[in-house]
């Protein structure tokens, strides 16, 4: 379901279709009835814009806000074991392989990127506090320069 989530906050889409078109360039399979149920658990609404469509949204809740830049697993990640980066207000989310959560927080905590105010780790994701003071663009560019530095 998180990826699903990923998908939503990243694309408009405006169909079904869509959505399992793009769960598949991110490299998952999903059915027709198995995306609707997982849509309707997600509380995943579909609202029409100013030009005429209708498309996905996500809940109105802090966590779940269109998001400014995200890493997908068809980017060229900035450190091995790496999956994904989003931002919502202060707070990041960084999803990593299975095992790599700890290592990747590690070698961000010593690189210490100017915005950063700390990390936690768990095996697969690491939650990341920003300083709101600096925008989300610099702060993802910092953590991005920080990672690769640490190669």
């Amino acid at each position: 379901m998180a990826a699903l989530r990923a998908v939503i906050a990243r694309k408009e889409l405006s169909s079904q279709e869509e959505v399992i078109q793009a769960l598949a360039l991110e490299g998952f399979t999903v059915t027709q009835s198995t995306l609707s149920r997982d849509m309707n658990k997600l509380k995943i609404v579909k609202k029409m814009v100013s030009d005429g469509r209708s498309i996905y949204l996500l809940p109105e809740e802090t966590l779940y806000k269109r998001v400014y830049q995200a890493y997908t697993l068809n980017d060229n990640p900035p450190v091995p074991g790496f999956v994904s980066m989003q931002f919502s207000g202060n707070m990041g989310v960084i999803k990593t392989k299975p095992g790599h959560a700890g290592s990747i927080a590690y070698h961000l905590d010593s690189a210490m990127p100017e915005g950063v105010l700390g990390t936690i780790a768990g095996d697969d994701t690491i939650f990341v506090v920003i300083n709101q003071e600096i925008p989300i663009k610099q702060v993802s560019e910092n953590i991005t320069a920080a990672l690769k530095s640490n190669q």
